[in-house]
């Protein structure tokens, strides 16, 4: 097997390994990722969609990215990473752009609202990193293409 190919390979396995010790901790894992992925497209996902006195969500720009590129990052964030989550695909990878919107969102859109407003885009960003850190666990289709490879 070319040098290359092995080395993909175990940065995949990386990427794709969690297990979080046993069958409870995995099935809670799974719990706790659709929960938050349901809340994340349920109250920031459907704002992509709807139309307010003929508007669609104004979606800040901090750091002046293209209009359209951040509001494809953002909508893509809000609308199809939870899904992948709910799956438990690539999630370590999908999770990242999500994390950045919260994360710019409290240090950033936020910094100077208060605590109470703060607070969303905080839990948010710790629960996403705990969700990076463990990965998806054994109920996940990482797992599943984990034992294919």
């Amino acid at each position: 097997m070319p040098f290359n190919r092995i080395i993909m390979i175990e940065i995949l396995k990386q990427l794709l390994y969690s297990d979080v010790g046993s069958n409870l901790n995995n099935w809670a894992l799974l719990i706790f990722r659709i929960l938050l992925a349901l809340e994340l497209f349920r109250v920031h996902g459907m704002k992509k969609f709807r139309v307010q006195n003929g508007q669609r969500e104004h979606v800040p720009n901090p750091l002046g990215l293209p209009d359209k590129l951040n509001g494809l990052v953002a909508t893509f964030s809000d609308t199809v990473v939870p899904f992948l989550l709910m799956l438990g695909i690539g999630t370590r990878l999908v999770i990242l752009p999500t994390i950045g919107v919260t994360a710019i969102g409290y240090f950033v859109v936020h910094r100077k609202d208060s605590v109470e407003v703060r607070d969303v885009p905080y839990m948010y960003t710790l629960s996403l990193l705990f969700i990076l850190a463990l990965g998806a666990g054994t109920i996940s289709l990482d797992h599943y293409l984990l034992n294919l490879l």
